[in-house]
């Protein structure tokens, strides 16, 4: 067991060896991974962000019920039980006639034309938030109270639960594939990377070669090194997206005391700057390692004389 992490140890160091001996290409290398990853993950970040905090964005989706104009308080508090019971509601407010009617003066230029008239043309109301947002949840409370007695309208704000939830679906798919088509690049960055370590030391490797050295150990430095170059990157990338976060929030200060509201980013959690490190790193492992599966079998010791 020693003998195998002794390998493994000065494969690593001669990987950060190598890379030491050309920082600039390394460091170029290393900071076009990380500029291509922090494309997909920043429109994550993005989104994640507008879906945590999507009721800053616009009103919160609710559903309106009407009572008929001649219902009595009676009907009005059977309606109010039956809101408490139901499961799907999460909270509800009871918009008197009167309250709607002086709030419909405030609000507007006509409190003359609404002081002129005969009566109060407004119904009682109540204003209902459901406990699951999506445009299905809310179109079935939706349904269920239009058979409510005495209900006689039900209106409901679908229209922005619907576009914000086909935003963030088109968003999410939209980082899948950018994310997908940046990992392939990095495959290919990462796989010609280390053919041209590999065409470099050809001579070495043929002479290791000859003292018996196996496949395995001839391809663990070139392993480590995609890995490295790999992880750096998602570094990188990490340093660019929390940046961009920081610098972002510094400026939503000043909208956030316009708004009286705290708007503001969020960095990737734990476990997602992690999985930015380890992702790019087994793509870098796994590029190198058929990279040096590749070109290895088409070096045999004294081939070339």
């Amino acid at each position: 067991m020693m003998a195998w992490l002794a390998q493994h140890a000065r494969s690593f160091g001669a990987t950060l060896a190598r890379l030491a001996r050309a920082p600039l290409g390394a460091a170029l290398n290393i900071l076009v991974i990380g500029i291509a990853l922090s494309l997909p993950v920043g429109l994550y970040v993005v989104i994640a962000n507008l879906q945590a905090s999507s009721h800053q964005l616009a009103a919160e989706p609710q559903v309106s019920a009407f009572m008929a104009l001649d219902a009595s308080r009676a009907e009005v508090a059977q309606i109010e039980a039956r809101l408490k019971q139901n499961p799907r509601v999460e909270r509800f407010r009871f918009v008197p006639r009167e309250q709607a009617l002086q709030e419909l003066k405030q609000a507007s230029e006509l409190a003359d034309v609404v002081d002129s008239l005969p009566q109060n043309p407004l119904p009682d109301a109540f204003v209902v938030n459901a406990r699951d947002s999506t445009p299905q949840a809310l179109e079935a409370l939706r349904d269920e109270i239009k058979q409510w007695p005495r209900v006689v309208h039900v209106q409901l704000d679908a229209a922005w639960a619907r576009r914000l939830d086909a935003a963030l679906r088109l968003g999410r798919l939209a980082v899948a594939i950018l994310g997908a088509l940046l990992a392939l690049a990095l495959v290919a960055v990462t796989f010609n990377t280390t053919r041209l370590q590999v065409l470099t030391q050809r001579d070495e490797i043929e002479v290791i070669k000859l003292i018996g050295a196996t496949d395995a150990f001839i391809r663990r430095p070139f392993l480590y090194f995609g890995a490295l170059q790999g992880c750096a990157g998602g570094i990188v990338a990490w340093l660019i997206v929390s940046g961009g976060v920081s610098l972002l929030n510094h400026n939503l200060g000043e909208l956030s005391h316009v708004y009286a509201t705290l708007i503001q980013l969020k960095h990737l959690s734990l476990g997602d700057s992690l999985s930015l490190l380890a992702l790019p790193a087994a793509l870098g492992w796994f590029a190198a390692w058929l990279s040096v599966g590749r070109h290895l079998a088409l070096i045999e010791p004294g081939a070339g004389k």
